[in-house]
């Protein structure tokens, strides 16, 4: 649990599909960020960096393009003191809807419900669960390459989109 006056900054990063330039330069912009969460499609863009930022813990979650890929599809991560449901969201069907999801990060009493596949960001809050989609960072759907910072404070949680 955070103390009075603490925060922690997590940034979450999806869909880069082979960019992994994309995702140095947002660890690079993110700099203060102790976490990185990387929800899928393509893997293989993120794990070289675990080692050159040993500074920051990293969630990885495989996504649909990760055939090969040995990280699960979902799972749960206590971040600041608050669980946080971690998922591509294609084995959740998020592409009609949230539903699956946030009964999933419910039933795993999490705060916060994180989700890709879709390429295009997006916020909501529902009686005390945020869902957040960081977007695409390499190939949005919506116009502009996105990703997500959560700032977690001892007196709320603040998801917001950052344009690239």
């Amino acid at each position: 649990m955070l103390k009075a006056g603490d925060f922690m900054r997590i940034a979450v990063i999806s869909d880069s599909h082979g960019k992994g330039s994309i995702v140095d330069r947002i660890i690079r912009r993110e700099a203060q960020a102790e976490t990185v969460i990387f929800l899928g499609d393509v893997t293989n863009d993120i794990e070289d960096f675990t080692y050159e930022y040993t500074d920051k813990k990293f969630y990885i979650v495989s996504g649909n393009c990760d055939i090969f890929s040995s990280y699960p599809y979902s799972t749960v991560a206590n971040i600041g003191g608050v669980n946080i449901f971690i998922a591509h969201g294609h084995t959740l069907a998020v592409k009609g809807g949230t539903a699956a999801l946030e009964k999933a990060a419910r039933q795993s009493d999490c705060r916060i419900a994180l989700y890709g596949h879709t390429h295009i960001p997006n916020i909501k809050y529902d009686n005390g669960l945020y869902i957040v989609n960081p977007g695409s960072c390499a190939c949005s759907r919506d116009g502009a390459n996105s990703y997500a910072a959560i700032d977690i404070r001892d007196n709320g949680i603040l998801p917001t989109i950052i344009r690239l």
